[in-house]
């Protein structure tokens, strides 16, 4: 008996407790608070290399070697990428044969020139015109008559004939040797084309391709960035950007460091996405700041109303901030329901957070909703008064 009455005591207690939780933690309907003092907007932002460059093949072929995996570094200068260049090579040992042969047809030729302007062949005691009769007698006689009796045979003229044939002929040598040179430049550039060169040192953000495969020219391979200054990326309303100049600090906090850090405003893009209605805004982060590419920050842009004068700050308590969701979302209260409504934060005022847009002054929200709930949940009387 005494033992029953002691569990009947716990049991008491525990259901005490319990409805004492429940009632600590219970739905109430509370205003939005209005404050008359500065205000800032969150937006949110990522990491980004200072540097970025997609690689791409300029030639068609088989990948049969990449520096690395992903997050790996590489010096500046160095093949990332390599194509099977075994076509290109045998076409190079034949283009160098070709060089060969029509340096040894330059050679050649030349050596004629040189021999017509030694040893012209007009002069040969041997060649026509001639009559048959000995050479001495036809060096001496027959050539000079036909050249000053007969008027059929100019030596002279004949000479110039040999030497101009035999300068095409060297000319015409030089242009092979010339024509196969450049088919060498051609094949040496297409070989250094199955490389892919680091412009500068980094680490490799992203692999479009693997070993084995096939790729035509134009289609990415890998995507570098130079990491060791980093930026922020921030799309900014356009309604906001008269707010920020370049060289403007602005106060950011990266995700994984608790400390808030300034950034410096780089460059402010000259056009707003036509679809979106943001201007991209790069910010230059502190080099002692430790953190990757992708990592998403904060920025906390100044707020201010149409006559440039500090904005109302609006708050809310954090509780009623519904969890569980992507994005940040409040139930408003009107007409005796409830609406769901997606909100911008700000910064926390002890158990207060900031709300930068979609609530209005004068406007109510439940606080400490059950999780999951949407439009038209409204808190019954018992368990959430309204507040005062």
């Amino acid at each position: 008996m005494k033992r029953m009455k002691i569990m009947v005591g716990i049991y008491s207690l525990l259901i005490g407790g319990l409805l004492n939780a429940s009632a600590l933690h219970a739905a109430t309907i509370v205003p939005v608070e209005v404050l008359n003092n500065a205000s800032t907007s969150v937006l949110g932002s990522t990491v980004i290399p200072y540097k970025e460059v997609t690689l791409s093949a300029q030639t068609a072929g088989v990948v049969k070697f990449i520096a690395g995996e992903v997050g790996a570094a590489f010096p500046k200068d160095v093949a990332l990428v390599q194509i099977d260049e075994s076509q290109l090579l045998a076409k190079r040992n034949a283009v160098l044969a070709q060089i060969q042969n029509a340096q040894a047809a330059l050679r050649s030729s030349e050596v004629q020139y040189n021999r017509e302007l030694i040893s012209p062949r007009s002069k040969d005691v041997g060649a026509m015109p001639g009559f048959g009769m000995p050479a001495m007698m036809d060096q001496l006689f027959t050539k000079p008559m036909a050249d000053s009796m007969m008027g059929n045979y100019n030596s002279e003229a004949a000479r110039y004939s040999d030497l101009m044939t035999s300068a095409t002929s060297v000319s015409q040598a030089n242009g092979m040797v010339q024509q196969a040179m450049s088919q060498l430049q051609e094949v040496d550039a297409a070989l250094r084309n199955t490389q892919a060169i680091a412009p500068f040192e980094g680490v490799i953000l992203q692999k479009l391709v693997e070993v084995g495969d096939a790729v035509q020219p134009g289609q990415p391979l890998l995507r570098i960035g130079y990491v060791k200054y980093k930026r922020l990326l921030a799309d900014v309303p356009s309604g906001m950007v008269s707010q920020i100049k370049e060289g403007m600090e602005i106060d950011v906090r990266i995700d994984g460091i608790r400390d808030m850090t300034k950034a410096k405003v780089t460059q402010i893009y000259p056009l707003a996405d036509p679809e979106r209605h943001t201007v991209t805004v790069k910010l230059d982060l502190p080099t002692h700041i430790e953190t990757k590419p992708g990592v998403y920050a904060e920025v906390f842009l100044p707020s201010a109303n149409s006559n440039g004068n500090a904005a109302k700050t609006l708050l809310i308590p954090e509780t009623a901030i519904l969890r569980g969701r992507s994005l940040p979302s409040v139930l408003v209260v009107a007409n005796n329901t409830s609406e769901l409504r997606l909100v911008r934060t700000g910064n926390l005022h002890g158990s207060k957070i900031e709300i930068v847009s979609g609530l209005k002054p004068n406007e109510q929200v439940i606080d400490n909703p059950p999780p999951k709930v949407g439009s038209g949940w409204m808190p019954n009387a018992e368990t959430a008064p309204q507040a005062n």
